[in-house]
């Protein structure tokens, strides 16, 4: 008898234990689900959402789509930077769900994207203040008028060196670091400085999509000049020095976070913006929520990398468009 009964108490123990083991399971499965819950009502995604365009606005879509992959891990999110130029190719024949860019949709794109049977909705994101800076080496130049602007960016001018521009400054060239033609940046530049006329290109021209490689030429050279979103000025203020331009009302003003806002850094204020295939959107959950989650951070994003935020009824605006089109 006392043989049986030691048996029986251990297996009660056993099985004691057991269902501690399985409750305990239990609750780290219940913990894990919820750590894996989207914002958006609890539901987890997946699928995928891909995006392209504006080396610009490419701070502010990184930081959004990293958020938004803690909350959804099994959304694969593509981000690239072509250019608004580049990312409009794509997204005008479909081929991508978001085109991230620094200047509107141009008429001719908007016509391929109708050929294609493509809608493109226009979503503002932040605002940007395109900024003209030297490298910190530079010690002659503190403003400019946008006349002298044309004078060292336009193809017909005469003026090679610093001294052509002002006799008490460097017998140095000049040398131009700007984004290249499928820039949004560009676009933006050739309309509001060069208005429309051909920028100078040559052995001290340099061109390029990579806004990286304009902050490290300029900030190496004293005789350099290029201009690029505030952002990439903000991250760099320790080897870059963005210059006061001249604007509509003759005063010389620097960009700024308030001066970019309240309008007073003209001509070079900009919206940033993302254009979403509105197809792809309703078709696609994960792209939907993307979208909406996008509207609902932008501004902190935009802020966290040097950009100005909307005023938040903005924001809200365009979310209860998108959610009049996708609910």
């Amino acid at each position: 008898m006392k043989k049986v009964f030691g048996f029986s108490l251990f297996l009660a123990l056993i099985l004691f234990l057991a269902a501690c083991g399985s409750s305990g399971e239990g609750d780290a499965s219940s913990e894990e689900g919820n750590g894996s819950e989207g914002s958006e009502g609890g539901e987890s995604l997946s699928g995928s959402v891909t995006i392209d365009g504006s080396s610009t606005v490419y701070p502010i879509m990184e930081g959004l789509t990293y958020r938004f992959n803690q909350e959804q891990p099994d959304v694969e999110l593509s981000l690239n930077s072509s250019g608004s130029g580049g990312g409009f190719k794509k997204s005008t024949v479909g081929e991508i769900d978001l085109s991230n860019a620094s200047r509107p949709i141009k008429e001719e794109e908007k016509q391929r994207a109708e050929e294609n049977d493509v809608n493109l909705h226009e979503l503002e994101l932040a605002y940007d203040g395109l900024s003209v800076v030297v490298s910190q080496q530079n010690d002659f130049v503190e403003e400019l008028t946008t006349d002298q602007l044309k004078q060292i960016f336009l193809e017909s001018s005469d003026v090679q060196k610093w001294s052509d521009l002002n006799e008490e400054w460097p017998d140095e060239n000049i040398k131009i670091f700007s984004p290249g033609h499928d820039s949004g940046t560009f676009d933006y530049w050739n309309e509001v400085i060069l208005e429309e006329e051909p920028m100078k290109e040559g052995e001290n021209t340099t061109l390029s999509e990579n806004d990286n490689t304009l902050v490290t030429g300029i900030k190496n050279d004293p005789y350099a000049i290029g201009y690029f979103g505030y952002a990439y000025y903000a991250e760099n203020e320790d080897s870059l020095r963005a210059l006061a331009i001249e604007n509509p009302d003759g005063e010389m003003v620097a960009p700024s976070g308030e001066t970019i806002q309240d309008g007073s850094y003209a001509p070079l204020s900009r919206p940033l913006f993302t254009y979403v295939n509105t197809a792809k959107m309703k078709e696609n959950e994960e792209v939907a929520e993307f979208v909406k989650f996008a509207l609902n951070n932008a501004g902190e994003a935009a802020e966290e990398v040097g950009y100005v935020a909307l005023n938040e009824e903005e924001y809200q605006s365009q979310l209860e468009e998108i959610k009049g089109m996708t609910e």
